[in-house]
């Protein structure tokens, strides 16, 4: 593995180390302020490693949620991850055993950045770049997660909108890419499909149908792009 793949990777990474410190630490905190230890936390991060979920797990946990409340949950706040994984179908073919991890660390931060960097510098290999920008991104993940848990149960404090936080970075990354990228119809049409869904199906229910209709209507973009370009 080359050191200029190495630097690349984590150069590439830092936005994301910013985010998930913070954002880990921030669900330490709260793991911590419902009595976890910071082993819950690192468990949860190395095993289960999805921010948003993780968030909601900490509630589920202690509310004592039955498992096919967990199922059906999980399933719902991580649906996105399957309209994800079907774009990347052919990034992550022939990767040998990268494979099985790059699949499970795919979250909504490490997918903009790999979709971001289509043309990587010389010297740097696609599928190494690809596996470590996903282990870096865990790393920042796990290490924030830990302090977070370790603070919590040190410092005493007001836990009251750590929740948010999520929805923040999910802001910074939308703001972010609408400023790097020319072409703003798929933002505007993603917001006007998750509106629409949103008074249509209500605020439980709205999720899965928004990415299938962004799906869709990216799928169509694609196709109108592609014959103007013919």
């Amino acid at each position: 593995m080359s050191k200029v793949t190495v630097k690349h990777a984590f150069i590439t990474s830092l936005p994301v180390m910013a985010g998930y410190i913070v954002l880990g630490t921030g669900f330490g905190i709260l793991l911590s302020s419902k009595g976890y230890s910071f082993w819950w936390a690192l468990l949860m991060s190395v095993t289960i490693y999805a921010g948003s979920m993780q968030y909601v797990g900490v509630n589920l946990l202690a509310g004592g949620a039955s498992v096919i409340s967990t199922i059906l949950m999980t399933l719902m706040v991580n649906a996105r991850h399957m309209f994800y994984g079907i774009s990347m179908i052919e990034n992550y073919r022939d990767m040998g055993w990268r494979k099985w991890y790059v699949i499970f660390g795919l979250t909504d931060e490490t997918y903009s950045l790999v979709c971001g960097n289509p043309e990587l510098p010389d010297g740097v290999e696609q599928k190494n770049f690809t596996f470590l920008l996903t282990l870096m991104n865990q790393s920042y993940w796990i290490f924030g997660s830990i302090l977070g848990a370790v603070l919590g149960n040190t410092i005493i404090f007001n836990t009251a909108g750590i929740d948010f936080s999520m929805t923040a970075l999910f802001v910074i990354i939308f703001v972010e890419q609408w400023e790097k990228s020319e072409q703003h119809f798929p933002a505007i049409m993603g917001l006007a499909v998750s509106i629409v869904c949103l008074i249509l199906f209500g605020a439980d229910s709205f999720l899965v149908p928004s990415m299938i209709g962004i799906s869709l209507g990216l799928f169509l973009f694609q196709k109108k792009t592609e014959r103007r370009t013919e």
